[in-house]
């Protein structure tokens, strides 16, 4: 045969087959996911040659189903993006909303793991057992930290409809005894609908060097000049795109691209926050009243939009010393320019995705912030977020002589309050204030030149971060699945965007929404907003009761920014937005509310499962690492009893024996120049070392570290003994120990201590590396009491 005739002969046989597919792709039942195989032929011709073979099974997205990526930020607020009119420079997002659409009325939950889960499914974070972050669930509906397989992510849903799927970044979405070694997966990124994944577990890492998972495997960061993890995540991200693409040209992809960036700890290269050297010397009122005249300038607020007021517990800027002010400037230097280098790789992703010719045909869903921006920092920010967490008030004092660290390696910083509120204007609260649009109003841009036909627009209607999974649903000519993976589903409760991508005038469709979190709840019905300011992110103790709380009712048609309170002009509408609230908080398991912050980090207080339970002893071997705090033995606020048995060579040995946290926080058994030593790093403030002076001897070694905690309380202190083959060879007082959390992404690890090291002078990640052998380490500890 002629090879024009073979040509023919095999271009008609790819068309049936083609036309074939295509009219199978046009019948499958899409709601019903994974979609089900054919029933397979059978054949009576013996010989292959004789017969024709069915068209290949197989699952595409509709035909112009677009590219879809999500980019979110973390912690920032409405007032802190240029492209809101806020003071830092977001060009990329700039010219995303110049060419597209910026939606002013967009809104989050207030915190992180739920807006996540919100965001990945498209129902009310209390549906899908996220009333909190991880680390705080309880055991009641709504607040258990585990997704129902009855809400199926997003993501899973566009797997399943032939989307190739990838997630960088920050997760925050497992529950936090499920991210041991032996899980459950199920709620993991690749478990989740993701084909890939590269990035960090929990809700915040050391930018310099973080806890890094390709998967569910735990690896190194590569080593880079000036390695920052936005940076690595980025040319990730864009490696794997460009891939993709490479490979499946005509197969569209789905990315979940979530920096760690801007959450502390405010980490980033000092040439970025130099860019922004005495911009902030002005400070946060001047900031705020600055931000409100460019918002209307701009037409992102509407003209008579007043600025809500400062708290009553943020200090005037004109009232505070110069020393102080040299300070709170320098940390707003760094927290800008921190939001800036996060736009700037954003913009490498976008240039990227433009240099495949992919980026017209990619939905592009830029989110500034998840939440408000963050007042976690407390009133004069901080050296080291965990203090925030273990109840530590940090002084200016002590903090000013580090401002020419601050975002550097040595520092685990976070900022003034003040600065929460100024980024979040025009309104008066913040993060965690789920009761205030501080707390819930995010800029959000969404650019897609197929699908977008006018530029440069601004969409005013009401929406929620469970409204973006139906608008991708809708963009992509999916319908929403009834089941998924076996399991009937629970309904989407968004509403698709798309009816205002080009009409900016269409009735709004999205209604009524709730919000809680912590106690601070609110509801928007039909432009009317009723709420009640239960604590400030600041408060954790002392806080009222739920029942004696006081709620307000705004117009927000009117009233852009919640200043002026109708309450007293309109009880009877008080009434009922305060009835549709409890309604609606019983129909999403938002009851009962539990406004608990720091107690509930304790897993036997809020009644979550623990990995440990009630164990007493944990033995351990060599190889074991990477344990996050969440799935190793609790050594808090109790004695414990380390025993090592070791294998020491003739040249003597070095390295971690055990370590728990890192350099800003936790506790090593090490041995240095061959001598077993054991430190306690107290906040990265203070560490106490208990050291042996002569050396291990060759051969078999039993090292014990022996701690008798004073009692009394939590926090307090204890006398620690060393011990080498049953004699005591060391002792020394413990003055003060962390009660509640060591670290949010440093682990536990044998026979090394990864990340930042908690003893000084032993090195940093590999080079702690124990170069004995490790035979076994019993951990035990005292029962709770």
């Amino acid at each position: 045969m002629s090879t024009s005739h073979k040509t023919f002969w095999m271009a008609t046989a790819l068309l049936a087959s083609s036309v074939g597919m295509v009219a199978a792709q046009e019948t499958f039942d899409r709601t019903v996911l994974p979609i089900a195989e054919p029933k397979p032929p059978t054949y009576t011709e013996l010989d292959a040659r004789n017969a024709k073979a069915p068209p290949r099974f197989e699952v595409k997205a509709p035909e112009g189903a677009p590219n879809v990526v999500i980019v979110l930020i973390d912690d920032v607020g409405f007032g802190g993006p240029s492209t809101f009119g806020g003071p830092i420079r977001t060009p990329k997002l700039d010219e995303l909303a110049q060419n597209g659409l910026r939606f002013n009325n967009f809104h989050t939950t207030a915190l992180c793991s739920p807006t996540r889960n919100a965001l990945k499914t498209g129902r009310n974070h209390h549906t899908v057992n996220s009333g909190s972050i991880m680390e705080t669930s309880t055991a009641f509906p709504g607040n258990t930290g585990q997704n129902p397989n009855s809400v199926a992510p997003l993501a899973e849903m566009l797997r399943l409809n032939g989307y190739s799927t990838a997630a960088f970044g920050k997760w925050h979405e497992t529950a936090a005894w499920e991210t041991s070694v032996s899980g459950p997966f199920d709620r993991w990124p690749i478990h989740q609908g993701f084909d890939k994944f590269y990035g960090f577990i929990g809700g915040e890492t050391d930018q310099w060097y973080p806890l890094v998972y390709d998967g569910v495997i735990k690896v190194d960061p590569p080593k880079m000049k000036d390695y920052h993890f936005t940076v690595d995540m980025t040319n990730q991200a864009i490696n794997w795109v460009k891939a993709q693409q490479s490979m499946t040209p005509d197969k569209p992809f789905f990315v979940y691209y979530a920096t760690g960036a801007v959450h502390a700890p405010h980490h980033v290269p000092k040439a970025w926050a130099d860019k922004y050297k005495g911009q902030f010397d002005k400070g946060w009122d001047q900031v705020r009243a600055e931000t409100l005249q460019r918002q209307k300038k701009l037409g992102v607020i509407p003209a008579d939009t007043r600025l809500g007021k400062r708290p009553k517990d943020i200090v005037a800027w004109d009232t505070l010393p110069a020393e102080h002010r040299r300070l709170f400037a320098r940390q707003a230097e760094v927290f800008a320019g921190f939001l800036e280098q996060t736009d700037h790789e954003i913009g490498r992703l976008v240039q990227a995705l433009e240099d495949i010719d992919e980026l017209d045909n990619t939905l592009f869903i830029y989110i500034a912030g998840d939440n408000g921006t963050s007042a976690e920092g407390g009133f004069v920010g901080m050296y080291n977020e965990m203090t925030y967490f273990n109840g530590v008030v940090e002084k200016v004092e002590d903090l000013i002589p580090l401002i020419d660290e601050w975002g550097g390696p040595s520092t685990f910083p976070h900022m003034a309050a003040g600065w929460a509120v100024a980024f979040d204007a025009p309104f008066t609260w913040t993060k965690q204030v789920a009761s205030d649009f501080g707390g819930t109003r995010n800029g959000m841009v969404i650019h897609w030149p197929k699908g977008i036909e006018g530029k440069g627009g601004l969409r005013s209607q009401f929406s929620h971060v469970i409204d973006v999974a139906p608008t991708i649903l809708e963009a992509a000519g999916l319908p929403e699945p009834t089941s998924v993976n076996g399991t009937v589903q629970t309904p989407i409760e968004g509403t698709s965007m798309l009816y205002a991508f080009n009409d900016e005038t269409a009735p709004e469709q999205h209604k009524t929404q709730y919000f809680e979190i912590f106690g601070n709840r609110a509801i928007y019905h039909e432009g009317w907003f009723a709420r009640t300011i239960h604590r400030a992110a600041w408060q954790t103790t002392n806080l009222p009761p739920l029942e004696e709380d006081v709620w307000d009712l705004y117009n927000v048609k009117d009233d852009f920014s919640l200043t002026r309170n109708l309450a007293a002009e309109q009880p009877e509408k008080l009434k009922k937005m305060q009835a549709l609230f409890l309604q609606e908080a019983e129909k999403h398991h938002v009851l009962p509310m539990d406004d608990r912050i720091i107690e509930r980090t304790n897993a036997a207080i809020a009644g979550r499962p623990d990995v440990m339970g009630n164990r007493t002893s944990l033995t351990l071997y060599e190889g074991m690492q990477g344990m996050l705090e969440n799935t190793f033995m609790n050594v808090k606020n109790r004695s414990s009893k380390i025993t090592a048995e070791l294998d020491i060579p003739a040249e003597g040995a070095n390295g971690a024996i055990l370590s728990q946290g890192g350099r800003f926080g936790g506790w090593s058994l090490y041995v240095k120049d061959g001598k077993p030593a054991y430190t306690y790093n107290f906040l990265g403030l203070e560490r106490y070392t208990v050291a042996a002076l002569e050396a291990l001897p060759e051969g078999s070694a039993t090292v014990v570290l022996d701690f008798a905690y004073d009692g009394g309380g939590l926090g307090k202190g204890g006398d620690a003994a060393l011990y080498v083959n049953g004699k005591q060879v060391a002792e020394g007082r413990i003055e003060r120990t962390q009660p509640n959390v060591f670290s949010a992404d440093e682990t536990a690890d044998v026979g090394l201590d990864n990340q930042t090291p908690v003893a000084e002078g032993i090195g940093i990640g590999a080079e702690t590396r124990f170069t004995g052998k490790i035979n076994k380490i019993t951990l035990e500890v005292t029962p709770m009491k």
